[in-house]
This record gives C-alpha cells, structure tokens and sequence, in this order.
C-alpha cells in the first residue's frame, strides 16, 4: 500500500465521536415546522440578457427571519412550458449567485436552474439577522450563542425555502430536484439533503459544515471566524460547540436517504478531508466519494463534469 491508498485507507475507516446534543432532533422538527408553515411566495421578474436561448427571472422571497431572498430562476428558451429538471445551487462563501450565463451549462442538459444568494455575503442580498452580541469579521458568528440566533441556521433555513419554492413551480418537474454546492455550498446542499424531502439528488463539492469541532481547532475556513471569536470570548467556547454541532453534517449526516456525490481534495486546508470524511462515513444512503489527492480547496473542471455526469444520469437525461 502506497502512502497515497494509505491516507484515503484511514480516511475511509476516520469516526470521530458524533457531537450530537440531546435535543438535535426535536430542534429540528421544530424549526422545519416554521420553515415549511405557508408556501414560499416569490416575486418573479423576466430580466432580459443578451442571450437568445435562456429564458431568466430574478426571483426574490423571505428566508427565515422575512430577510428578501434573491435568486436567479433560469430556463432554457426551447423548453416552452414543459416541466424541467431543476438544479438548486448554492454558491461557496463571501461569493453570490453571480451572472446567469454562468449557468449555461445545466441549460444545455435541459435543466431549470435555481441559483440563489447566501444573505449577506457576496451578492445582493442582505441580511436581517441580529446578532444579539458581538462578532468578528464575517458573518458565522452572528448569533453564534444559541441554535435559535445562529447564521448557519438562518442560511440554511433560507435554502429550504428555495427548495420548496422551486418544488411548487409549475414548469419543473418536482419528481427531479437536485441540489448542488461546493464549500459553504456544498455544506448547504448536504444539509438540505439532510432536512427536506423535496430534493431526490445531491453532490456536494469540498463541502463545509462537517466535523465543525475539528474545522473550529484547525481549518484556515470560515470556521477560523468562530476561533477568533472564542479566542476574544474564552469563556463561550461551550455555547459555541453546542451552537455548531447542531448544524455539523457528522451529526446530520443519517438523516440523508437520496443519492450522493462528495468530492474532496487531499491537500485542501479549508475544508479539510478529515471534516469531509467523518461526514461521509456517517451517511447510510447510496453515496459515492471522488478523492483528488493533490487538490486543495478546488472543484477541478474534471469534477465539475462528474458533477453533471451524475446528476444527468440519475434523472436518465
């Protein structure tokens, strides 16, 4: 055994203990209670592009505390009417769901897109959330006190009403929702995976929210924000761990049911393939991993296609 199969070998058999408090479950059900009340309703605007065959609507709708939401909602032009395929996307951390053409892909295998706004970071969207105390640059330690306040909460919330709006949409075929993300994107798909019945699909790239008691100790992710803020805050590491290890894919990670594809880079530092690899190993549904031994914190164009590869097929697009 080579060193390389070495490593990937004790990554396949890594289980940290599970953090899970003893109230995960009926926190959660609560919360989805609130989430999924009422239908989510949207303002749907027809934005004009200078491209002929995509059809675009910006989308906006209330996320969890009524912060507006905005998305894009894209269509290829040649699908009329007919009920599509729709891939939910979630971009990676401080970005935003950018310009529609750079979607164009999934249009071409005959997919919808939705691509929404993480609140408060790199697109247009705000955010509403109050803090309640003090926080270090960035936005995860927004509430990070208590499960009720924090912005993982939130943000993930937020997901599964995009989610559920696109499930009610009468030109996507609700049978065929895939969700799909990398880094804080592909935290969020896993745990939309995780905590809603309406996608049936998912693959989350180089994923965050994992083993997030390991990422807080040694990751240079978003997570470096929660040790900054325990660093300035000694006497919270408690209600910090206490607050993430409700919304840490390794405690979440059972709960998924539909098809999955993980990838993750051997040489990423961020979300690091100790983290990816307690969640994977947690997950009991039918699940596949890609290793890329000399990648950092990348989605490589190969995986991007793998990415697409999978979804198709399991739609036999």
């Amino acid at each position: 055994m080579n060193a390389i199969e070495k490593r990937i070998n004790d990554l396949t058999h890594y289980s940290p203990d599970l953090t899970a408090p003893a109230d995960l479950n009926a926190f959660w059900e609560r919360s989805l209670r609130e989430a999924n009340a009422e239908s989510v309703f949207a303002d749907k605007t027809p934005v004009p592009t200078p491209y002929p065959y995509m059809e675009v609507f910006h989308i906006t709708y209330k996320g969890w505390d009524d912060t507006p939401l905005h998305a894009w909602y894209i269509r290829p032009a040649f699908a009329n009417e007919k009920k599509l395929p729709c891939v939910v996307l979630f971009h990676s951390y401080a970005g935003g769901k950018g310009y529609p053409e750079q979607y164009a892909s999934w249009l071409m295998l005959g997919f919808a897109v939705l691509a929404m706004d993480v609140r408060g970071q790199g697109g247009e969207t705000g955010n509403g959330l109050d803090s309640g105390y003090g926080t270090v640059k960035g936005w995860v330690t927004q509430g990070i006190l208590s499960k009720d306040t924090c912005y993982y909460k939130a943000i993930t919330i937020d997901a599964i009403k995009a989610v559920n709006w696109v499930s009610e949409q009468p030109d996507v075929d609700s049978a065929k929702i895939a969700v799909c993300g990398a880094s804080q994107g592909g935290g969020l798909a896993l745990m939309v995976s995780a905590l809603s019945r309406k996608p049936s699909v998912a693959v989350a790239n180089i994923p965050n929210m994992c083993h997030m008691d390991f990422g807080i100790l040694n990751s240079t992710s978003s997570l470096s924000e929660a040790a900054e803020f325990v660093h300035r805050f000694p006497e919270h590491l408690d209600k910090v761990l206490n607050t993430l290890s409700y919304f840490d894919m390794l405690n979440l990670g059972s709960r998924i049911t539909i098809p999955v594809m993980v990838s993750v880079g051997l040489k990423d530092t961020v979300c690091m393939p100790e983290t990816v690899f307690a969640a994977y190993n947690r997950m009991t549904t039918e699940k596949h991993i890609e290793v890329y031994p000399f990648t950092g914190h990348a989605v490589e164009a190969y995986q991007q296609r793998k990415t697409a590869e999978f979804i198709a097929d399991y739609f036999k697009i």
